[in-house]
């Protein structure tokens, strides 16, 4: 009894938890339901990139969500769809032709040196610009929050000091792009970017980058301007800072030879490998093709919650309803748990970010009835061995023991078709077996644990110790 005690006070706990995480959190929606633009690009191929491989669509589409990101949109999404498309969704988008617009461009990247006498400026400069890019990260933190709190009168507060901090950047980045010269290197001349190790075990990571023949020669110009001066050399993609590199004086005479570099300064694996994949996003330009805008409205996507919200009321409805009738106190006792698992699973998806989309909501939905399938397993071995003349506690500990391989394998086999779908699958399919998959783990829980421990703590009392709560009919059938 102390160990059903202790799963019940684990069970309680887990209940407050749950509704802290609900109330503090506001749920994220999709495109579905928010209301906003969906856009597919085609990656086409050109006379010097003839083929889409996976490293130039992971390169592009790298280049797409850092695009996204100055567009300001919170909770968008950047995808790929099959072997030459990216899938993008702009949640709140009004102008999704504005959006195209900067999306569609190619990718600029070139190689600039720092004028002299900006040495102290440029620091302060890259300091400003950090202080503002998290400014911005703070302000969309809170747009999604009071979007998702519905408070009118503060997102527009807020949607007014995000524009200003959109006006800073700009000029920051103004600021930072007169501090360099152009010259004729630019990233159609990068042949390969890699991120490597600096040493054996060492934590710290570079960037190694290969040019062509006539980029080879510029670079050495290049290097040979800057060297030893405590100037560095700008990478700009799509006129913005990426990475501002000093060389050291020992290539003060002839430039750093043999058309490759490498650019240290304190990178993670993760900063090292993005900043590769931006200078080969540079060197691989490909055109991109709108092939679907799709505007979803507001309107919309609120009508479809509400219907949601119905369907999931009344089937839930339903389903209590048909427990308590044939099942009696067993079919009780599973609704409570079936309430918990409603809520546990919901604090798990505000928990974990999960995008909520229709079909997301159709897998929890789903994920229930399987819930409540794993409970009438159990309760029907029961009543299998109260039939059998056993005592009401031993075939309630039977019943759950007996009905555990059977609840396990479906389970598992749900869990892997939910895998085959999140692996092939994209856009709202990958939404679905998500939100499948922790339905389907809560439920296990909630069955296993939650039925089980309140099951065996009401047989301590003696008014709800009768079998006939348990399996109706039982005398008479005797």
């Amino acid at each position: 009894m102390g160990k059903h005690r202790g799963f019940l006070l684990v069970i309680v706990g887990l209940l407050i938890a749950a509704l802290w995480v609900i109330v503090q959190t506001p749920p994220r929606l999709g495109l579905d339901l928010r209301g906003g633009a969906q856009l597919t690009l085609q990656v086409k191929t050109t006379e010097k990139v003839r083929q889409i491989t996976p490293t130039i669509l992971e390169a592009t589409l790298k280049v797409v969500e850092n695009r996204i990101n100055g567009l300001g949109v919170s909770e968008s999404q950047v995808q790929t769809a099959g072997d030459d498309k990216l899938l993008v969704q702009l949640p709140g988008v009004t102008d999704p032709e504005a959006a195209e617009r900067v999306l569609k461009g190619t990718a600029q990247l070139d190689f600039r040196w720092q004028k002299p006498g900006t040495e102290a400026q440029l620091p302060i400069e890259k300091q400003l610009e950090g202080q503002l890019l998290f400014e911005q990260i703070k302000l969309l933190a809170a747009q999604a929050q009071l979007e998702g709190e519905n408070k009118p009168t503060e997102l527009a507060e807020n949607q007014a000091a995000l524009d200003k901090n959109k006006e800073s950047l700009a000029k920051s980045a103004a600021a930072i792009q007169n501090l360099f010269e152009k010259t004729d290197l630019t990233g159609a001349m990068v042949r390969e970017a890699l991120a490597s190790p600096v040493g054996p075990g060492s934590q710290s990571w570079s960037v190694v980058i290969r040019f062509d023949t006539q980029g080879a020669t510029l670079f050495a110009d290049l290097t040979k301007r800057v060297a030893g001066t405590g100037r560095s050399i700008g990478i700009f993609l799509d006129d913005k800072l990426i990475s501002s590199p000093t060389v050291s004086v020992e290539y003060a005479q002839t430039g750093i030879q043999g058309g490759s570099a490498e650019i240290s300064g304190g990178f993670t694996a993760q900063t090292a490998n993005d900043l590769a994949v931006q200078l080969q996003a540079g060197a691989l330009p490909v055109p991109l093709e709108l092939v679907e805008n799709r505007t979803v409205g507001a309107t919309l996507g609120q009508d479809s919650i509400r219907s949601s919200v119905i369907a999931g009321i009344g089937g839930l409805a339903l389903v209590l309803v048909f427990m308590v009738a044939y099942y009696r106190l067993p079919g009780a006792i599973a609704n409570i748990a079936l309430m918990l698992y409603a809520i546990y699973t919901y604090a798990v998806f505000l928990l974990l970010g999960v995008t909520l989309t229709l079909p997301g909501i159709a897998g929890f939905i789903l994920s229930i009835g399987m819930a409540v399938d794993a409970n009438v397993l159990i309760f029907e071995r029961t009543r299998e061995e109260l039939w059998a003349g056993r005592t009401l506690y031993r075939s309630v500990e039977s019943g759950f023991e007996r009905a555990f391989a059977s609840i396990l394998d479906s389970n598992v086999t749900t869990l892997i078709a939910c895998g085959a779908l999140f692996w092939l699958g994209s856009g709202l399919v990958r939404g679905f077996a998500l939100t499948l998959a922790i339905g389907v783990a809560v439920s296990m829980f909630t069955a296993l644990t939650c039925s089980r421990t309140l099951l065996f703590i009401s047989l301590t009392f003696p008014s709800l110790r009768k079998p006939n709560w348990f399996c109706p009919r039982l005398e008479s059938a005797r």
